[in-house]
This record gives C-alpha cells, structure tokens and sequence, in this order.
C-alpha cells in the first residue's frame, strides 16, 4: 500500500514515545520520504527540524499537517486514536484515504475511524516490522514516488507557516515570550503545559527535537497539570532545564506547591502566560458568541483601571518562598529568561504580562470539517483550488 500510494502520510501519537519508539520512527520516514505529523502528545518523537515534519495535526494544527492528512490517499497511523481534535467532524475527515491503524490498545482499532489494515501491538515492534518490509520492497523495486506530493505540501507550509501579529498597543505578544523560552532553553530542557491557548502556543512555538521533553495532559484536558507535572520532571531528571509554561488560570489551580518546590529544593521555572483571562474560553466567546463575554475575567474593573492583575504572582512566589519575577515588554524578555535560567538553587515564577485578545491561529471551529481551517481570523486556506 506504501509503494502504491501516492499521497501518504505518518500519523504520529503519543504512543509512539511510549513505546520508547522514536527511532525506529525516524527510520521508517526516512526509508519511505513520508510526511510526517506529529500529535500534541507525540511532540517530540520527530524532529521538527527534519525536512519530513509537516508539524502538529488537529484543531490548532499546521495547515500544512491538516491539509495533508485532508488530502491523504494513505494514512498510517502509528500509537494515534484519531481523537475529534485531529479529526475535526469525523465523516468529512481524509476523504480518499485507506488506513493502517496500529496500536497496542485493540479497543481503538476502528473505534473511530475504520481501519483497512488493523495491527494490535507495541508501536517499536510495529514500526520495526514496517520498516523491514519497506526495505524489502525497495529491493524488488517497489517503491512509492511521492515528489509530486511534496510539492503541493511545500507550496503548503511555505505559504501558511505557524506566526503572529504583534499587539498594535505595544503590549507583550504570548507566542512571542514563549518562542524566545524555546530558543534560549533549547531543545535539551523540559516544556510541560497545562491547559488552554498557553498550552497550544507551547505546543506551537517551541521546536522539539527529543521525546519526552514535552509532557501535557493531552485530551484529559487538565487545568493544573503544570507545576505538579514539573515538580515530577524536575525530581526525575534534576540535571534538566524544566519549564511549566502556565495560563494564570490554570496556575491558580496548583499554585500552592510552590510551598512543597521551596521545601525542597525543586528548582523548576514557572513562566505564566497571565492575559487577565481563560484566554481560550475567551477567544471563544470573541470568535463564536459575540464578544458576550462571561466569567473569564480574572481581575476587576478597578484592577483592570490600574494596570495591575489579580493575584500579585511576584508577591505570592515570594510568600511560597520563591524567587519571583515580572516581564511587561518585548526588549526585557531574553533577559528575564536568561535571569531564571541563571538561578538553580530556588524555584522561580514569571510573571509574563501579556495582550488579553491574543489567539491562537489556525483554528479548526469545534464540530466542523478541517476543510474549513482558518489560517488566521478571515484568512482560509483553499488547497482544493490553489494546490490540485
């Protein structure tokens, strides 16, 4: 089927790195000249520098990663459940595509999407075998011819690639401060996410290069998860750089393990993306009801009038007994970084005081087909008419 196809693509999930199984992964794309997209739990289990990476698939996916999964005539999809946030409505999904569905759950085989070849088993195992069998099919000649595939996937990735606007009032763009996180920390530290705009950003705008340096809560959808989940990082590998990239709601949630960081000893770095909002419930409530915007506000009117936020998280890191610290601009990011990164003896909190309508783009609409991405607001891509 891989030799035959001429629009395949490697659906990547998370358990892909469960199975430890990210180099024989790279092995397989490699041999074949697939595309690859990587799932937010897969971040990680393929370069994102390598050219074969199209990126993250799904409601906030690459248009390129959505597009070719919507244009696909083969998916093989390795440790993935093909859940709705990749899917978007599940009947109007990859349309022309057969699938390969492997995975060591046999509960998930066809659950949603029916699969043409089930395999049940350790994604390492499976990819392995796969890849022995590409290998022998080269041998006798067989083997796919995808260049006119590429072609309509680099017109893709070069026309919408992943970017952001900078706030016309000068305040601090998120995508931004979490970007400059990833280039300065690099591709050896730690990233975890809890929930919300923050952590699609993270999932976004940080280049992940190894597994396991990206850990989120995925489709449990946990408000919380980061700091606890860093504290874990942190006491499992002591020697890493770890990072929780948190919304101040979902912060508020955990926040008060900082007093168990402080006793003992968990340097991790908190940097809190803090809009004064639950960004992503907000960007809904602008998007799809009408700026009617209800209970996510964080702050008051009064604070709001002040330029100030509630909580004061400089002063609550201090009172956990942590180092705590505050960006507003763009020319203070790096140093600021640079300054957490500096400090490895104490926990340290920023305060990362950024634009509250900022979004995250592109954007599939819950409940819609992925044919109708937005690239950014008012701006849809037509690869049916420009890359056919």
């Amino acid at each position: 089927m891989m030799a035959e196809a001429r629009r395949p693509v490697l659906y990547v999930g998370g358990g892909v790195i469960k199975a430890d199984a990210s180099d024989e992964l790279r092995q397989l794309a490699e041999l074949t000249g697939a595309p690859v997209v990587t799932t937010l739990m897969a971040r990680g289990a393929f370069p994102d520098s390598h050219a074969l990476n199209l990126g993250m698939p799904g409601m906030h996916g690459t248009v390129a990663a959505v597009g070719a999964l919507q244009k696909a005539d083969l998916i093989v999809a390795l440790g993935a459940r093909f859940d709705d946030r990749v899917t978007g409505k599940l009947d109007s999904f990859a349309p022309d595509a057969l699938v390969v569905h492997a995975d060591i759950d046999p509960a998930e085989i066809s659950k949603n999407r029916r699969a043409d070849v089930p395999i049940v088993g350790d994604c390492k195992e499976v990819i392995s075998e796969l890849t022995a069998a590409v290998a022998a099919d080269h041998e006798h000649g067989r083997q796919g011819d995808y260049a006119q595939w590429w072609v309509q996937l680099d017109h893709l990735r070069e026309k919408y690639p992943l970017g952001y606007d900078q706030a016309s009032d000068g305040s601090l763009a998120p995508q931004y401060v979490i970007e400059r996180i990833g280039q300065l920390v690099g591709p050896d530290g730690v990233y975890l996410a809890g929930v919300g705009q923050h952590q699609m950003w993270a999932a976004q705008f940080i280049g992940y290069e190894k597994p396991r340096t990206w850990i989120n809560s995925g489709g449990a959808g946990t408000m919380g998860f980061a700091v606890p989940a860093a504290m874990g990082a942190k006491v499992g590998l002591p020697d890493a750089e770890v990072w929780a990239i948190d919304g101040d709601g979902c912060f508020q949630m955990t926040n008060q393990e900082l007093a168990t960081c402080a006793i003992e000893g968990i340097a991790i770095k908190i940097a809190i993306i803090n809009n004064g909002n639950l960004g992503m419930v907000r960007q809904w409530q602008t998007l799809f009801y009408n700026e009617r915007y209800s209970n996510t506000n964080l702050g008051d009117k009064k604070t709001e009038a002040k330029g100030t936020r509630i909580p004061d998280f400089v002063k609550l890191a201090e009172a956990y007994g942590c180092i705590g610290l505050r960006c507003e601009r763009q020319e203070d990011v790096d140093a600021v970084i640079e300054q957490a990164m500096a400090i490895n003896d104490q926990p340290v909190v920023i305060d990362f005081i950024v634009h509250k309508d900022a979004m995250v783009w592109p954007m599939v609409a819950a409940g819609t087909s992925n044919d109708a991405i937005s690239y950014a607001r008012g701006i849809a891509p037509q690869w049916e008419e420009d890359d056919n």
